[in-house]
C-alpha cells in the first residue's frame, strides 16, 4: 500500500491502484503541465519498506521542449529494501531538438530487493518531420544492489552529431530503449530473448546479463514498438523473479 507521499510544484501521485488484488500496489505519477522547458527540476524519490511492491508509470509521454539556454533536469531516486520490489515503466521521453535535458535515475537495492525498469528516448520528432538537430540530451542511469554498484550507462546524445547516424551509434533511429532487471537467474536471459524474438517490429533489440543484472536494449523507429518489444522481456522476467505475469497499467490504454 502506498503509505506516504508528498510533492511540492505540479509533480504529484494519483491515488493508487490495485488491479493485482494485494500482488502490487499501481502508482500513476501525474505531470500537469505535460512538458519540461529550460530551467525546470524534475524530482521523484520513492522509498520501498520490506516486503513492499510497487509498480510505478505514467499516463503520457513526457516532453522536454526547446530551450533559449537554460537546461532542464529530471531525477529518480530510488531506494528498495530487502526482499521488497520495484518497478519502473513510465511512458516514452521526447527530447525536442533544440532542448537541453539532463536524465538521472538512481536505483539502490538492498540485499534481496528486485527492481525492473525501463527508460524509452525519442530524440526529435520524426513524425513531424523534426529530426534532433540541436541541442543536447544526457542520461545516466545507476543501478546498485546491497551496497555494490553493479550497473552505470552514461549516454550523451548532441544535435546533429556523428553518433545519431553511425552504424556504431544509433544508426539513424530516433527512439532508444533500455530494459534492466536484477538477475541472478542466467536461464532468464535466453527466455527473455525468445520471447521478444516472437514478436516481429523494426530495428534493433539484443539482451544480455551483466553482473547479476539483465539488460535489453532496442533501437528502432517508434516508441510503440520499444514497449512492444520489451513488454514480452518484462513479463518473462516477472514471472522469472515473482512468479506472476505482467499486468499493464490501464492508464497505457486511455
Amino acid at each position: 500500500m502506498l503509505a506516504d507521499q508528498t510533492h511540492t510544484g505540479p509533480l504529484l501521485v494519483q491515488r493508487p491502484f490495485y488491479p493485482e488484488g494485494e500482488g502490487a500496489c499501481h502508482v500513476v505519477l501525474l505531470h500537469p503541465p505535460g512538458g519540461v522547458v529550460g530551467g525546470d527540476r524534475l524530482r521523484i524519490d520513492a522509498a520501498l519498506g520490506c516486503g513492499a511492491h510497487a509498480l510505478l508509470t505514467t499516463p503520457a509521454a513526457g516532453k522536454f521542449y526547446r530551450s533559449a539556454g537554460p537546461e532542464a533536469e529530471q531525477v529518480q531516486d530510488f531506494r528498495i529494501a530487502a526482499d521488497a520490489c520495484l518497478e519502473w515503466l513510465p511512458q516514452e521521453t521526447i527530447v525536442y531538438s533544440a532542448a537541453r535535458a539532463a536524465l538521472r535515475t538512481e536505483v539502490r537495492a538492498a540485499a534481496g530487493a528486485r527492481f525492473m525498469g525501463w527508460e524509452v528516448l525519442c530524440l526529435g520528432r520524426p513524425a513531424s518531420g523534426e529530426a534532433f538537430s540541436a541541442g543536447w540530451c544526457h542520461s545516466t542511469l545507476e543501478l546498485w544492489r546491497d551496497g555494490r554498484r553493479v550497473l552505470t550507462e552514461r549516454a550523451r546524445f548532441a544535435g546533429g552529431d556523428a553518433l545519431l547516424a553511425a552504424p556504431w551509434g544509433l544508426a539513424g533511429y530516433p527512439v532508444t530503449a533500455t530494459f534492466v532487471a536484477t538477475c541472478d537467474d542466467a536461464a532468464l536471459v535466453e527466455a527473455a530473448r525468445q520471447a521478444a524474438l516472437a514478436v516481429a517490429v523494426e530495428g534493433l533489440f539484443a539482451v544480455t546479463r551483466l553482473d547479476g543484472v539483465l539488460v535489453a536494449r532496442y533501437l528502432g523507429l517508434h516508441a510503440e514498438s520499444a514497449r512492444r518489444k520489451l513488454v514480452p522481456v518484462w513479463d518473462t522476467v516477472r514471472r522469472g523473479l515473482l512468479g506472476r505475469a505482467a499486468v499493464l497499467p490501464r492508464i497505457w490504454y486511455t
